[in-house]
């Protein structure tokens, strides 16, 4: 090796191989430009270049030359140091390069420094010993600034002085690389092309990213390109990730070989073999071709080529193959482990690549790599507490062996698998301990926190990260944003969307995804369209994203319909995410039709045996009322039918009022052993709720006790609403206080559940409580606490809690908390008020608050028709379909005795075409439900009823009963009136009742609104009979009990 550094001729003594500068003109670049001054890392350098050691008639000479020129160890260098001090060969310069050299090579740079510098005389070997030197030991910097003054003091640099400073600008990266381009320059004018230099210029070139067309050139510049030239080149373009052009210069590399015998040897492999995985389409098949010409060449033994191999068939998911050539090679390292764990890792095969480590742990020496891919297994495991013990075992370790505080990725991965492990407060501990963090540490933690759903936590790390004068990167944006988006802080996330934006990361495709999900989660539809609009290119889940946001709100359905039909014009294929969320956009607006539509793309994608497809499929049909569609595709997925599949089977017999084909499949459920959810519960419970079946409602319950799940929060609320709707406020009282854990839904189904069985006064004082407990009330609160209000009279707190939503808790009012004022004022009879508040409404009245009034009108007995009419005629406006419009219109004017509007009223009724709904009322027996209309003939025991009826009807009148003639509205004779009103459906159900013997509770359900007189005469029949009447009629429940009536009278 020593005798091949010995080949340069010394220049001429007369110069001492200097040149002046103005015979160099590239000199005067090199010289002026400006040098960095960062250190960074080691660097292997070819040695420098040795002249021919001169004719010596001494014979210490040459005993001193061939004695030490191959020295080994510090000792052998003093002494050869020491042996030229004592023969007097100080002033012999290739003497002192030869030291130079030895020092260099035993890595003593700092005696090659301090003898280069004593050096009275120097030549340009000297000078590449040193720069050589500097370039191996770690200090390219210094290596550059030696070569710069090399230049300047006039000397030729050899072809060794530009190779090891041009290895230096390639260990320096980018801050070097303009250096790098004027010693290019510079070499260009002095030396031919060199393919030793070539291959140099091509690494320093492909160590920046964006240079490699540079690289390219230098490569073509080459005339004679040898092995070195076409590996070097290949590296180049996979490291850049330009695998097509990369095969391209393999595939010229093998026509070339033909004349130059070039074989692709285990760095050629080792280069392309990685960069497969990078093509999705034709990375795998190319992936195995490699294999066969691997195979075929004799290097699938080789340890950096098998390692690659392994590495690359474990990352595109061929586990079995990598594990097969990982069995074959004949020597294995922590590189063909760890790639083989990686693969296993990404394959969610987290408990394999533990027993992969466990296995070879002692057979190859592990590294700092290995126990991060380690910590990551963990986080793969089935059962993700065994991962996470298993991690805190490694954490044991690592702190034990004090490897914790080796390399910041290992900390990273402890965050990293507490956090996915779901174990986020030791996630904090670890990170909180960190001496040094990157900006891996701060997307570790700030992911971490937003997958535990710590949403402002990641929020306020976010932040700190900036503080830290960090520059966040994709991954922290995305999960800032997420986090904003869960906690719908739309502000926060547009100032995040600005620091993207300073940041240039706001067009990357997945920042944009994340804006997307945060403006659609906040409702904010137009600044989604913005994002889309401005973004330059699109993946699948940017269309969907789009597709969603737009799918959820009713009214641009049909907008995201279009988005959908331009995602297939742009050749986007649809996916299980596409089709569920515009499925559920045509469900929202029952749009038959369109959902047929949508049903036969789904066939044309044979996408129709997708679980999840079919139960958006069921949902969408059954919100259109095609139940027979329903029952078809779910008679068909026998095998496939999950939990979500019976609840939208369920919730479609219920939205298509079959509760008992609703109730069947439950009990088939059970019986089947399928586990009922809690939403399974919860939308049976509201089934039964919203017809009042309390003996079904109760048989639910049972289930619900045996299903474990009476403590879970859903079903607790919903059996709240439940019993509360069924007039059992004492049942659902009596649970809501059992209950373990409430949310807002609890206290919200309480209060509502008080107002509407007309204990007005409770329901205010759980609205208290609630406020003491720390929880929030929402909209839906202050609609139970005005209702409550209106059926008590409490005009004045009304109007309190209603100018707190804004001033104190901050929502502002809705269009249903306005009729709940207009109804407070009706009921209190302060018809003058109500048209001042409505001109007051910060919105326009809609179809729910002209009802209210004209309601309120109907009971003020004609007191202010003039309003009434103004409701009537933007009733009829507005919905001139619904027979309620008109009927109310009718009564308000019966009311008031004007038997002629009323007969206008029913005339324009007539020239609508519409039908009001009969009044009817219904019990519920043993023996079925029993249906009753007034004046009703046609029940098998109208005997015994009318019976009782006229039985029942004496008695009150001997109690003192007078018949209430002005609610009979009809223009009839007084008699004729008595006669109308005694015979009103829900009086025919109570006689019903009363002609069982029992002495439970009478519960009757009432389809309307309960008139004025069967009022009276229920309470005096409850203290005839001596029995509870629970009577539930359009509006709320009356309990009758002792002559009195819950709602004391005010209704």
């Amino acid at each position: 090796m020593f005798r091949s550094f010995f080949t340069t001729r010394l220049p001429s003594p007369t110069h001492k191989g200097k040149l002046r500068r103005s015979s160099h003109p590239a000199f005067t670049s090199l010289t002026a430009s400006p040098l960095l001054s960062n250190s960074l890392h080691h660097n292997q350098s070819s040695p420098p270049h040795i002249e021919t050691p001169p004719p010596h008639s001494n014979a210490t000479y040459g005993y001193l030359l061939n004695r030490f020129k191959d020295s080994g160890t510090p000792n052998e260098a003093e002494t050869f140091h020491l042996q030229i001090f004592k023969h007097g060969f100080t002033q012999d310069l290739f003497l002192c390069n030869t030291l130079i050299n030895v020092y260099v090579k035993i890595g003593a740079l700092a005696n090659a420094r301090k003898l280069f510098d004593e050096m009275p005389d120097k030549n340009s070997v000297t000078w590449a010993c040193l720069i050589s030197g500097c370039a191996r030991s770690g200090v390219p910097e210094e290596a550059c600034g030696h070569f710069k003054r090399m230049v300047c003091d006039g000397f030729v640099p050899s072809v060794y002085a530009f190779g090891s400073v041009l290895r230096a600008c390639q260990e320096l990266g980018p801050c070097k690389l303009k250096f790098g381009m004027q010693i290019h320059g510079l070499l260009s004018k002095m030396h031919d092309s060199d393919v030793l230099l070539a291959n140099v210029l091509m690494s320093m070139y492909g160590r920046c990213l964006g240079f490699a067309d540079d690289a390219y050139r230098a490569f073509c510049e080459i005339k004679f390109r040898n092995l070195v030239s076409w590996n070097s080149i290949i590296s180049v373009y996979c490291q850049r990730g330009d695998a097509v052009f990369a095969y391209k210069l393999f595939s010229n590399m093998q026509k070339d070989g033909v004349d130059f015998d070039l074989q692709p040897n285990e760095y050629t492999f080792g280069s392309l073999v990685p960069a497969c995985c990078s093509l999705a389409d034709s990375g795998l098949v190319l992936l195995q071709q490699m294999l066969s010409r691997v195979s075929k060449a004799g290097f699938l033994q080789d340890l950096y080529v098998g390692s690659a191999l392994v590495s690359g068939f474990a990352r595109v998911g061929l586990i079995d193959y990598a594990r097969k050539i990982f069995e074959q090679m004949g020597e294995r390292n922590v590189v063909s482990m760890n790639g083989l764990m990686v693969g296993l890792v990404r394959q969610k095969r987290g408990e394999e690549a533990t027993q992969v480590f466990m296995e070879m742990k002692d057979l190859v020496g592990i590294n700092i790599d290995s126990l991060v891919v380690l910590l990551s297994s963990f986080t793969e495991f089935s059962a993700l507490e065994e991962g996470k013990r298993k991690g805190r075992q490694v954490h044991a370790y690592l702190i034990a062996t004090g490897l914790i505080n080796s390399k910041v990725a290992i900390e990273n991965g402890l965050v990293n698998m507490y956090a996915k492990c779901g174990a986020i407060d030791d996630a904090c501990s670890v990170f909180r301990l960190m001496v040094d963090k990157d900006l891996i540490s701060w997307n570790s933690l700030i992911s971490g926190l937003d997958q535990n759903e710590r949403f402002e936590n990641a929020v306020m790390k976010f932040y700190e990260m900036r503080k830290s004068e960090l520059t966040p990167s994709i991954f922290t944006l995305i999960s800032a944003l997420s986090s904003c988006a869960s906690l719908e802080w739309i502000m926060m996330g547009q100032q995040i969307h600005c620091e993207a934006l300073k940041l240039g990361l706001d067009l990357d495709v997945s920042v944009s995804n994340a804006l997307l999900a945060l403006y659609s989660d906040t409702g904010c539809l137009n600044e989604s369209q913005n994002v889309f609009f401005l973004m330059q290119e699109y993946d699948q889940v940017s269309w969907n994203s789009i597709v969603g946001a737009l799918a959820s709100s009713e009214a641009s359905v049909f907008e995201a319909v279009e988005y959908l039909l331009e995602m297939m014009r742009s050749g986007w294929e649809l996916n299980r995410v596409t089709f569920i969320s515009i499925l559920s956009a045509v469900s929202s607006l029952s749009l038959h039709e369109l959902g047929q539509q949508i049903h036969a793309v789904v066939l044309k994608y044979y996408a129709a045996k997708d679980c999840a497809i079919e139960n958006a499929l069921i949902a969408c049909y059954g919100k259109c009322g095609q139940i027979d569609d329903c029952e078809k595709i779910f008679s068909r997925m026998p095998e496939r039918r999950d939990e979500v599949s019976w609840n939208s089977m369920i919730s479609g017999y219920i939205h298509n009022e079959l509760l008992p084909k609703a109730m069947d499949l439950v009990w088939f459920m059970m019986q089947r052993g399928q586990r009922l959810d809690s939403f399974t519960f919860a939308t049976v419970l509201s089934a039964c709720a919203s017809v009042a079946t309390l003996e079904r409602g109760m048989e639910v319950h049972a289930s619900a006790i045996r299903a474990c799940l009476e403590s879970d929060v859903v079903v607790g609320s919903a059996l709240v609403d439940m019993y509360s709707k069924c007039g059992r406020i004492d049942y659902a009282s009596r649970f809501f206080e059992l209950m373990p854990v409430r949310n807002v839904y609890s206290w919200n189904s309480l209060i509502s559940g008080y107002a509407r069985n007309g204990d007005g006064q409770k329901a205010l004082r759980l609205f208290t409580q609630m406020k003491q407990q720390d929880q929030p009330p929402d909209h839906v609160t202050f609609v139970g606490v005005l209702s409550a209000c209106s059926h008590s009279g409490l005009v004045d707190e009304g109007f309190q809690h209603f100018n707190s939503m804004s001033k104190v808790h901050g929502l502002a009012p809705r269009m249903e908390h306005f009729s709940c004022m207009v109804d407070l004022l009706g009921r209190a009879g302060k018809l003058n008020m109500i048209e001042d508040f409505i001109k007051k409404m910060p919105m326009k009245p809609n179809v729910l608050t002209w009802r209210t009034v004209l309601g309120a009108c109907c009971r003020g007995n004609g007191r202010n028709t003039e309003l009434g009419r103004m409701a009537g005629e933007m009733l009829l406006e507005l919905e001139p379909q619904n027979a309620v419009n008109y009927v109310l219109l009718a009564n308000m004017y019966a009311s008031g005795g004007k038997w002629d509007d009323v007969a206008k009223a029913r005339m324009t009724m007539r020239k609508a075409a519409v039908k009001k709904e009969a009044g009817c009322s219904w019990v519920t027996m043993k023996d079925g439900v029993h249906v009753f209309v007034a004046g009703d003939k046609l029940h098998p025991e109208k005997d015994q009823i009318y019976e009782k009826l006229k039985e029942l009807n004496k008695k009150m009148r001997d109690a003192g009963y007078v018949p209430e003639t002005k609610f009979a509205l009809y223009d009839l004779e007084l008699e004729n009136k008595e006669e109308l009103l005694s015979y009103h459906s829900e009086k025919l159900a109570v006689a019903y009742v009363l002609t069982r013997q029992s002495q439970l509770p009478i519960r009757i359900m009432k389809n309307l609104r309960v008139c004025g007189d069967c009022h009276t005469a229920f309470k005096y029949i409850s203290n005839i009979v001596g029995r509870q009447i629970v009577l539930r009629d359009s509006n709320r429940f009356h309990h009758f009990q002792d002559g009195k009536c819950s709602c004391g009278d005010f209704w």
